[in-house]
């Protein structure tokens, strides 16, 4: 998961979404791997090991099976999608920010849930 912080460009978690998707996915038995630029002491604070927090943003996709973008950090925006692609077991991003392209999303072959907009099935 990119982003536990309410909003980017704070470490503020009150009500952050991040927060209810980690309980629900921990809820399902997932092993959840987060990295936030600014929030992880605060994430860490409150739920201390029942996850896991990445040094960097592509550390935290070694062996995950999806990338699901919860806050709209400026890095996250124009990412290396080679690393992206070397690191994560499956091409599967859930972008709850919208913040990459539908067109290079498909063109790269991502099975992209760009949430609100449309879903893209890339079979590259």
């Amino acid at each position: 998961m990119w982003g536990l912080a309410f909003k980017p460009e704070t470490d503020d978690i009150r009500d952050a979404p991040a927060l209810e998707l980690i309980n629900e996915l921990l809820n399902a038995g997932a092993e959840v791997t987060v990295f936030d630029p600014e929030a992880m002491g605060n994430v860490k604070a409150l739920l201390g090991n029942k996850i896991k927090y990445a040094k960097d943003q592509y550390v935290g996709l070694k062996e995950a099976d999806a990338l699901l973008i919860v806050t709209e950090w400026s890095e996250f925006r124009n990412p290396d999608f080679e690393r992206m692609v070397k690191n994560l077991k499956s091409k599967v991003v859930f972008d709850g920010r919208n913040v990459y392209s539908l067109d290079k999303m498909e063109e790269l072959g991502f099975y992209y849930n760009s949430i609100g907009r449309k879903i893209v099935n890339g079979k590259k």
